[in-house]
């Protein structure tokens, strides 16, 4: 039995790995773990540990990593002192870590320096802003490589990673976005008390590159909702710095009747409302990755998806009030055709669970070698 260690610290990258975590924990062959953190144990975005503890896995296990300061570099310190006591503590025979978040690479770099496999979720992709040089940092610490496309695969070669240790499976939540187990709709708005019968989405993050801006940002973001004619579902943005700016800038929607504000929704329901909301608007990469699927219009705002792989029309603005206001003003008549773009077709837990079954990825070695062109 091999002991599989997932690191989990945000809602989002939950989503992401939901079904791989599922799929191994019904398999006789291993033995698994979830490290969560982060996020998951804040009150004020929505405690999503909760959501974690619905899906009845057997070892899980809570570190709450965040410093007063609240600066990344002492959030990664401490979660690389939490994981690492645990890490000693059960032993695994791999971690595997999602995405570009300060959590994940914690997660690479305790794997990596005590010798134990890591495999990394969906690098090879590119984004912006620090999350990029976070993600191929995680990727040089990792030894296996679950990609979502032959673009990013290319771009890990393009590092010096080895073709043996590249597997393309997908994104992992398309798994879920095409499941038949979706709450229906009238379940989602009875279940989070949503009136709305037409509504859009609204996720706004803060780019860390960019924190001392995000006051403003946030300002103008909502001044242009607040000019706008349509109903609205806002969640949270996530906790990176500059976060509060956005927060506080939603208490001034608060007495309005079009704005439903929620710290955080259950993955499955949020994408029921998102797969039947009139557009997303803001800076999330769920209007990057899942609306289009879903052929939902979006506008994008500002630089943190500038650099993501796109596979639709969407509207770009950036932080200025009037342009904001002028992408809603247009944003009804704009059709979006669903996408069938290159992230897979909602197999990857499957292609995930054949590699490791595989005695093949077991035998890499951890002593990473370069790879030259």
């Amino acid at each position: 039995m091999k002991k599989i260690l997932f690191l989990t610290g945000t809602r989002a990258d939950f989503g992401k790995i939901k079904s791989l975590v599922q799929i191994l924990e019904d398999h006789s062959y291993f033995e698994v773990f979830v490290f969560v953190t982060g996020m998951h144990l804040l009150e004020e975005y929505g405690y999503t540990l909760l959501e974690i503890e619905r899906c009845g896995y057997r070892n899980i296990f809570t570190f709450e990593n965040h410093t007063h300061e609240t600066t990344m570099d002492l959030t990664l310190a401490k979660t690389i002192q939490g994981l690492s006591s645990y890490v000693n503590q059960i032993q695994p025979d791999m971690i595997i870590v999602h995405g570009d978040r300060v959590e994940t690479l914690a997660g690479a770099i305790v794997g990596s320096l005590n010798n134990i496999l890591v495999a990394h979720i969906e690098g090879g992709e590119i984004s912006g802003t620090v999350d990029e040089l976070i993600r191929h940092s995680v990727s040089k610490l990792s030894h296996v490589h679950f990609v979502s496309n032959v673009d990013a695969k290319k771009r890990l070669r393009q590092m010096g990673e080895l073709d043996s240790s590249i597997f393309t499976i997908g994104s992992p939540d398309i798994d879920i976005m095409f499941s038949e187990n979706l709450p229906t709709l009238e379940t989602s708005k009875d279940y989070y008390q949503i009136a709305f019968k037409k509504y859009a989405i609204a996720m706004f993050h803060p780019v860390t590159t960019e924190a001392n801006e995000m006051e403003s940002y946030a300002i103008n973001f909502v001044n242009s909702l607040l000019q706008d004619h349509h109903n609205y579902i806002i969640i949270f943005p996530n906790n990176d710095r500059g976060s509060q700016y956005i927060i506080n800038a939603y208490d001034k929607l608060k007495e309005h009747d079009r704005f439903r504000i929620f710290p955080s929704l259950r993955f499955e329901y949020f994408l029921t409302l998102l797969k039947n909301c009139q557009f997303i608007i803001g800076n999330s990469s769920a209007g990057i990755r899942e609306a289009p699927y879903y052929g939902i219009p979006i506008i994008n705002i500002g630089t943190r998806q500038q650099n993501r792989a796109v596979h639709a029309d969407i509207i770009n603005s950036d932080y200025e009030e009037k342009n904001i206001n002028e992408a809603l003003k247009v944003i009804d008549s704009h059709k979006v055709i669903p996408t069938n773009s290159d992230f897979g077709v909602g197999r990857s837990d499957e292609l995930f669970l054949e590699t490791l079954l595989d005695e093949t990825i077991w035998k890499l070695n951890h002593q990473k070698q370069f790879r030259d062109k």
